[in-house]
C-alpha cells in the first residue's frame, strides 16, 4: 500500500502530537503502572554486579546533576542516568514484552523518559504522552519483522534483538517529545538513532551478561540521538524503508511494512489504533518463553498435588521457534551454573515451580545462583525435556504457550496446557498485583513509607508532579 508519509514520517507525526488529553483512556490509565514497575525492577537490579558496574561507569563521567539514577542517590547528565536506569530495567527479565513482536519495549523507552522529563522540568501529564509515543514507536518497527503468514521474528531468527534496535529508536521519540520538537525533529531524533541502533542475542543461548546493557545502550542512544536533532543533526526521512535503511541493513529486506502500518492514525492519535495495548507484563522475572510452562507446574502442583519426588518425566511443549532459547543446549539448560543462566531455562523453572516459589508464583528469590546448583532441583531438571509442540505453534507467537505432559514414578500421566500468557490482555494482572509485584522487588531497599509514597502517586498519575515519584525511589 502506497503512502503519503514516509514511516518515520507517520510516526514523528504521531508521537509530536500525542498527549494525554488524546490518548484513549485505556492507554493513558496503563502508563503509570508501566512506570511504576519499571522503577520497581531498576531499584532491585542495583543489587547486581553488573548494574553496579554500570553505575560507576556513569559516575566515573560525571557531568551536570540533572536527572537520577533510580535507587541511588546520584545524579547525571540525562543519556548516562537514562544508561543506568536501562541497564537496570533489563537486567532481571522482569520487564514486559509486546506480542507478536516479542521485544521488551518499556525497559528502553520509560528510562529515556524519565531521564529526559527530570532534566527538562516536564509534567506528569506530558511523561504519560512520551512515553505512549515511544512504546508505540518501538513497536511498531518490532512487528515490521513479524511475519504472519509463517508466524516468524524476523529479528530473532537473524539473532538481533529487536527490544534494544527498536527500543533506541522509540527512545528518540519519546525524547524528542519531551524536548518539545515538531515532527520533523522527531523524525530527525528517530533518524539518528536508528545509526546508534544495536543488538545481538547469542547470550540468551550459552550464557553471557552483555544482553544487560541493551537497554541501557538504547535508552542512552535515544536521549542522545533527540538532543543532537534538537541542536540541528538530521536524519533520512526514509530511514527504515530506505535501500538502504534500517530494514534492508538489519532485516535483509525481508520486512513487513503493512504490520507497521496497521491502523495508523498519525494526524489523530485518539482513533489511531495503539499497539502497546498489547504489552504483557511480566508475573515472573525469567524468559517471557518459560511463562505458561510456570503456570502449568504450578496448576499441577496445587490441583493434582504433585511434587518433584513423583516425577518420573515432564515433557515441556511449547513452540518449536523458541526451544533454542529455553531448551537448548539441553546441557546448559538443565544445568545452569547461575540464577541468570536459570531465567532462560524452561527445565529449571518447572522445577522452581514444582518446590514452590515467591512473589506473584515464582519471584526473584527463586533464582539465585545457590538454587540453580542445587543438587535436588538439578536432579530434576535432568527428567525435565523441551520440545517443540505443533499445538503450540498454532498460537505462538500472540502468546508463549505451554503444554506439560508429566509422567509420574507411579505410571500417572498428567497434561496441563496453558495457552494465554498471564500478565497478557487474556489474564491481566489487577492494580494490586502491579503494586504487590513493585513492593517486592524494593523490599529491603526502599522503607515502607517510601513505597507506599510510590505507589500512591501512581494512583493519582498524572495530577502529581514528577519529583513526588521519582523522590520515593532514592535511597
Amino acid at each position: 500500500m502506497e503512502h503519503d508519509l514516509t514511516l518515520a514520517e507517520a510516526l514523528g507525526a504521531l508521537a509530536a502530537g500525542t498527549t494525554h488529553d488524546n490518548l484513549p483512556k485505556r492507554e493513558a490509565q496503563s502508563i503509570p503502572f508501566r512506570v511504576l514497575d519499571i522503577a520497581g525492577i531498576c531499584v532491585r537490579a542495583g543489587e547486581l554486579a553488573t548494574t553496579q558496574s554500570a553505575i560507576e561507569f556513569v559516575v566515573d563521567q560525571g557531568g551536570r546533576p540533572d536527572s537520577m539514577v533510580i535507587g541511588t542517590d546520584h545524579r547525571l547528565p540525562a543519556p548516562l542516568a537514562a544508561f543506568a536506569n536501562g541497564v537496570a530495567a533489563h537486567s532481571l527479565d522482569y520487564d514486559d514484552t509486546h506480542l507478536p513482536s516479542i521485544l521488551h519495549p518499556s525497559a528502553s523507552v520509560i528510562p529515556a523518559v524519565l531521564a529526559t522529563a527530570e532534566a527538562e522540568g516536564a509534567d506528569a501529564r506530558t511523561v504519560v504522552a512520551a512515553t505512549a509515543a515511544g512504546l508505540e514507536v518501538a513497536v511498531r518497527l518490532g512487528m515490521a519483522g513479524y511475519d504472519r503468514g509463517h508466524r516468524r521474528n524476523i529479528w530473532f531468527d537473524r539473532g538481533l534483538h529487536a527490544t534494544s534496535i527498536c527500543g533506541a529508536i522509540g527512545s528518540a521519540a519519546a525524547a524528542g517529545r519531551i524536548l518539545g520538537l515538531d515532527p520533523a525533529g522527531i523524525v530527525d531524533s528517530m533518524g539518528v538513532a536508528a545509526s546508534m541502533a544495536s543488538g545481538i542475542i547469542e547470550a540468551n543461548r550459552t550464557g553471557g551478561t552483555v544482553k544487560r546493557i541493551h537497554c541501557g545502550w538504547a535508552a542512552q542512544a535515544g536521549v542522545t540521538a533527540a538532543h543532537m536533532a534538537r541542536r540541528g543533526l538530521t536524519g533520512p526521512p526514509t530511514v527504515f524503508e530506505g535501500r538502504f535503511g534500517l530494514f534492508e541493513a538489519f532485516l535483509g529486506g525481508e520486512f513487513f511494512p503493512d504490520e507497521a502500518w496497521a491502523g495508523m492514525d498519525p494526524e489523530h492519535p485518539a482513533a489511531h489504533e495503539w499497539m502497546i495495548a498489547d504489552i504483557s507484563y511480566k508475573p515472573y522475572p525469567a524468559n517471557h518463553y518459560t511463562h505458561c510452562a510456570i503456570d502449568a507446574a504450578m496448576f499441577l502442583r496445587d490441583r493434582h498435588g504433585l511434587r518433584p519426588a513423583d516425577v518420573d518425566r515432564i515433557e515441556v511443549g511449547v513452540a518449536g521457534a523458541t526451544v533454542r532459547t529455553i531448551g537448548e543446549p539441553p546441557a546448559v539448560k538443565q544445568a545452569p551454573e547461575t540464577g541468570y543462566q536459570a531465567q532462560f531455562s524452561g527445565p529449571y523453572v518447572v522445577a522452581a515451580a514444582l518446590f514452590g516459589g515467591s512473589g506473584l508464583g515464582l519471584g526473584l528469590a527463586d533464582f539465585t545462583d545457590e538454587l540453580a546448583r542445587d543438587p535436588d532441583r538439578r536432579e530434576l531438571m535432568a527428567r525435565v525435556h523441551v520440545v517443540p509442540d505443533p499445538e503450540c505453534d498454532e498460537v505462538y507467537p500472540d502468546e508463549f504457550p505451554a503444554i506439560l505432559r508429566v509422567r509420574t514414578r507411579d505410571g500417572t500421566e498428567l497434561v496441563k496446557r496453558v495457552m494465554a500468557n498471564r500478565g497478557g490482555a487474556q489474564r491481566p494482572l489487577t492494580d494490586d498485583e502491579l503494586a504487590g509485584k513493585f513492593s517486592d522487588n524494593v523490599a529491603g531497599l526502599l522503607d515502607d513509607a517510601a513505597r507506599q509514597q510510590a505507589i500512591d502517586v501512581i494512583h493519582r498519575f498524572p495530577d502529581c508532579e514528577l519529583p513526588d515519584l521519582l523522590g520515593a525511589l532514592s535511597t
